[in-house]
């Protein structure tokens, strides 16, 4: 029970509750579905992905770091809850950011940051600038110690945080759009080696203020939404549908109006 609880990427604890119930009482049919909207999917995408890439997979909450067609590197990330989606989209990283200042959205300070006291301000290291939000550099930001560029108009990025635990969660649909990686230094620090730009991000680094760093070579990176997908051991792998994306895309092949399995967080967290 384990073991298939593992596969479905929920809590592998051997107890069969709401979750692992909800899972053994798919159909055959359901699966048919799922397989048909991921291969669907792959439709939409080039034929040949680039050789070097990095792929978010966001119904996995995974990362996955290509260098010349072979996997060197995957990890753990948090992505968008339902109702803040992380949105699939193709772009490219251009550039490290060291030591990163957060302009708070306006949802977020309407929603979550309005009535806080003056201490909660201090004590998170934030200030007024301009009619904005704006949290200052260091352990505490929100944005951690390294912020990763990327291309588009959505305000989307990947970035570190001090919020570690929850990358040990089975369902890490937890931020507000935006992707945090798991030991994100370590993975800065990679890709500066690998760019060859490693002295001057450890220069910047140490700055202690906010510092950018561009890379020679931007690298793609796609953010996907892949419920069901072809593991590195050759397995056929399959996730819930946690923005209930799956169910739109269904219909327009054919298929019923079943939901997918969704996700709802219970977890507070204001980070981007």
């Amino acid at each position: 029970m384990k073991a298939f609880q593992h596969d479905y990427d929920i809590r592998d604890d051997g107890v069969i509750g709401v979750d692992t119930l909800s899972i053994l009482n798919v159909r055959p049919g359901d699966h048919a579905r799922s397989i048909a909207v991921a291969m669907e999917r792959l439709r939409w995408l080039t034929r040949e992905p680039p050789a070097t890439r990095i792929d978010v997979n966001t119904a996995a909450a995974e990362l996955s770091y290509f260098r010349d067609g072979e996997l060197v590197d995957q990890r753990n990330v948090v992505v968008g809850k339902p109702g803040k989606e992380t949105p699939q989209i193709s772009t490219s990283m251009f550039r490290l950011v060291a030591n990163p200042t957060w302009t708070v959205p306006k949802s977020i300070q309407r929603g979550e940051l309005a009535g806080k006291s003056a201490a909660y301000f201090r004590r998170n290291n934030m200030s007024w600038r301009n009619g904005w939000i704006v949290q200052g550099p260091g352990p505490r930001n929100s944005l951690g110690l390294v912020k990763f560029d990327l291309q588009n108009s959505l305000a989307i990025y990947l970035h570190d945080t001090p919020a570690k635990t929850l990358f040990d969660k089975h369902q890490r649909q937890l931020s507000h759009g935006c992707v945090r990686v798991s030991d994100a230094l370590g993975f800065a620090q990679m890709l500066a080696e690998q760019q060859g730009i490693a002295d001057q991000w450890s220069r910047a680094r140490a700055s202690g203020k906010i510092a950018y760093v561009r890379f020679p070579e931007a690298i793609p990176v796609r953010l996907l939404y892949r419920t069901v997908y072809v593991s590195q051991a050759n397995q056929v792998t399959y996730r819930t549908d946690p923005y209930g994306w799956n169910v739109a895309v269904a219909e327009a092949l054919g298929f019923g109006k079943d939901a997918g399995k969704q996700f709802r967080s219970d977890v507070d967290d204001i980070g981007p």
